[in-house]
């Protein structure tokens, strides 16, 4: 049994150009960093005496600068090139995360976390852009998978180790993670000197290229991301407040319940996206959107930490099963020519999700009560799930061409 889990795990990762594992590389070294996001409440909150709607209101400026930087991020990967953009993203976004340790104005935080949302989120539509230009179209999930693989092994160590280190210096945190992403662009530098893996620059644009803007089932697709980066975005403000407020449970138990997360994805996801290959990625996603809102919606019936693990793993499969899938499901109805712009407007869906999500859901965790916002959860779970089926069939008809 054993050895044909080694040649299921080598069937899974084998043929991946060297290009994705670069990538995949500097993705991991910049996630390994990566802290700052995870604790921003509980810093606000807990150290610096911010009311939790305050707090709110800073992540929803992270939220609005990666409307900017995710956007801007995708159009300017079709004029420069992916790889340039990373580059650019990586840098700025590490000096701005050292910054950001040393205010302590509500104000000057906000703008300091709107800058560097910019900066950071435009490494997702280049990357993802990247990954489009190195992987054939019935291979790309597996491509986002390795990315996210990466992403989520750098996150086990990340949060554990920012849980940590926030019980003694949160200043360490926003150093640490400026330092990473300022080693992440130093691996890309050196690596890919030139544009890209084969020194090519950006895809030539052309008359005919597609306009994800009236691309009308593009859009729709794009409006059910958006509600599933809705529910995501909670992990990022009213989950870790949950696991202090009501399971009790301190900085560093709620990194090790992140780890959980992290190292489910790591193990499984790409054997799960090997094993559904050939499957519509659009019918994937819709099965995952109902354990992942599921999962959260678990929460009020149980306390401790292990129970909170157990809901953990539950919303972590569906997030295996949407992630890459919705990743795929856009790149594929992309041209070369506009992959950026189609990989940037699906990206958006993300960041506006981040700008509005974490500001209604601590309204709704202060208002209405806290388990309150995983009982809506669970009932937009249905939503979406019934959404992505019916989007899957509109998908399917041809895109008309459009001047850029």
């Amino acid at each position: 049994m054993l050895t044909s889990l080694i040649r299921t795990y080598r069937e899974a990762y084998s043929g991946l150009p060297p290009a994705a594992w670069w990538l995949a590389t500097a993705v991991f070294v910049n996630r390994a960093g990566m802290m700052v996001l995870f604790f921003m409440t509980l810093y606000l909150t807990q150290r610096l005496g911010y009311s939790i709607s305050e707090a709110g209101q800073v992540m929803s400026a992270f939220g609005l600068g990666s409307l900017v930087g995710t956007y801007f991020g995708g159009r300017l990967s079709d004029v420069l090139g992916a790889y340039t953009v990373q580059k650019l993203s990586l840098v700025t976004s590490g000096v701005l995360l050292i910054v950001l340790a040393y205010p302590r104005s509500l104000l000057a935080i906000a703008a300091l976390m709107l800058l560097a949302a910019a900066a950071s989120e435009a490494l997702h539509p280049a990357n993802s852009t990247a990954i489009a230009q190195i992987f054939p179209p019935e291979t790309r999930a597996k491509g986002y998978s390795l990315t996210r693989f990466a992403a989520n092994l750098g996150c086990s160590i990340g949060p554990v180790l920012g849980g940590y280190l926030a019980l003694v210096s949160y200043r360490a945190l926003f150093w640490v993670d400026g330092l990473t992403s300022l080693a992440a662009a130093a691996l890309i530098f050196t690596v890919f000197r030139s544009a890209g893996p084969h020194g090519e620059g950006p895809p030539p644009r052309v008359a005919t290229s597609r306009s994800p803007w009236t691309d009308t089932p593009f859009l729709l697709f794009v409006g059910l991301v958006f509600l599933v980066a809705l529910v995501f975005s909670q992990f990022l403000s009213t989950f870790p407040l949950y696991l202090h407020e009501v399971y009790g449970l301190e900085e560093n138990r709620v990194g090790q319940l992140i780890a959980v997360n992290t190292l489910l994805i790591v193990a499984v996801e790409m054997l799960v996206i090997h094993a559904l290959r050939g499957r519509p990625p659009a019918l994937v996603a819709a099965v995952g959107a109902l354990f992942l809102c599921g999962g959260f919606a678990l929460m009020p019936f149980g306390r401790g930490f292990l129970y909170g693990a157990l809901t953990v793993a539950v919303w972590t499969l569906g997030e295996i099963l949407t992630a890459p899938t919705l990743s795929a499901t856009a790149a594929n109805r992309a041209d070369a020519a506009s992959q950026g712009r189609y990989q940037g407007l699906f990206s958006l869906a993300f960041a506006a999700a981040m700008t509005v999500g974490p500001t209604l859901g601590t309204w709704v965790y202060a208002q209405a009560g806290p388990d309150v916002v995983w009982y809506g959860v669970g009932m937009m779970g249905l939503l979406i799930s019934a959404g992505l089926a019916g989007v899957h069939r509109l998908l399917k008809t041809p895109v008309a061409a459009a001047s850029p």
